[in-house]
């Protein structure tokens, strides 16, 4: 499926898997592996953005992934984070959608929700919001959605 469908269609915290069709070259080529994986990999949808009109320019609509994080000793380090636009080559597949009754943990800011984690259960994420320190983040169950549009409503953090 193209960007624009994951856009569309895909729910934060789904695995997306991205590939540009080339088939893996051997590890002794290293150089070209690297290459290879920068356009082949799955990351966690973290975040939607519409398009950003500028004054010379409009910038089109993306996504970003988040990929993985480097630690030591139980810190993170480096997070990858890779954002693709909505003009992007590659092709996109939805390799996992978040379960039923697991919790986004959002953050709200510029207009936009980003996902900051996803938890088992609602106590798992307080835990990691508490550990965190996040203040402003809230909580949504996943499969909530259609309550919404049904009158429920989101938990606040």
């Amino acid at each position: 499926m193209s960007a624009t469908t994951i856009i569309d269609t895909a729910p934060l915290g789904a695995l997306i898997r991205y590939t540009d069709g080339s088939p893996k070259p051997p590890a002794r080529f290293t150089k070209k592996l690297a290459a290879w994986e920068r356009s082949n990999g799955v990351g966690r949808l973290v975040k939607k953005e519409p398009p950003r009109v500028y004054p010379t320019w409009t910038a089109p609509a993306s996504f970003t992934l988040h990929e993985g994080n480097f630690s030591s000793d139980g810190v993170i380090l480096v997070t990858i984070m890779r954002s693709h636009s909505a003009d992007s080559r590659l092709i996109f597949q939805v390799a996992e959608e978040p379960k039923p009754g697991q919790v986004r943990v959002l953050l709200d800011f510029g207009g936009n929700t980003e996902l900051l984690h996803l938890a088992e259960s609602i106590t798992a994420a307080e835990l990691w919001i508490a550990r965190e320190g996040y203040r402003n983040a809230r909580l949504e169950i996943v499969g909530a959605e259609d309550d919404d549009r049904a009158g429920g409503a989101d938990l606040a953090a």
